[in-house]
């Protein structure tokens, strides 16, 4: 952890994806649909205090969030829902804060937090 915050000092934004470095920051599987995935996607994000669904393209799987860290600072988190086969679906997301200075590790821990909300959801249905 200590290394994210200081990579976090000169560095504002994190992302998920296939060839993440970090193993915790590796596109999520599950086996639902996208649609289903939407669904309970939106529905935890509206229940998660501190998250606010900005924008929602269902025909595009991207959902924009805002999320405020306790220093006060805003985060705009980008998750993306990707549909691999009619019963298989993958997320990733973005987070990226506003302003000017690093973010000290915060977009990182915010999207293990979501990535774990959503496991937690899902447990059933998380492909490892």
């Amino acid at each position: 952890m200590l290394k994210r915050i200081l990579v976090g000092l000169v560095r504002s934004h994190e992302q998920t994806g296939e060839k993440a470095k970090d193993p915790a920051l590796k596109t999520k599987y599950y086996k639902l649909s996208r649609d289903k995935l939407w669904d309970e996607v939106i529905y935890l994000l509206n229940k998660t205090q501190g998250y606010k669904v900005l924008h929602e393209v269902k025909s595009v799987g991207e959902i924009v969030v805002e999320k405020r860290t306790m220093s006060g600072r805003t985060q705009d988190i980008t998750l993306t829902l990707y549909g691999i086969t009619p019963l298989k679906s993958a997320i990733d997301i973005y987070s990226a804060s506003r302003g000017s200075l690093g973010d000290l590790g915060s977009n990182y821990r915010t999207i293990l937090e979501i990535y774990k909300l959503l496991d937690a959801k899902l447990e059933l249905s998380k492909i490892s």
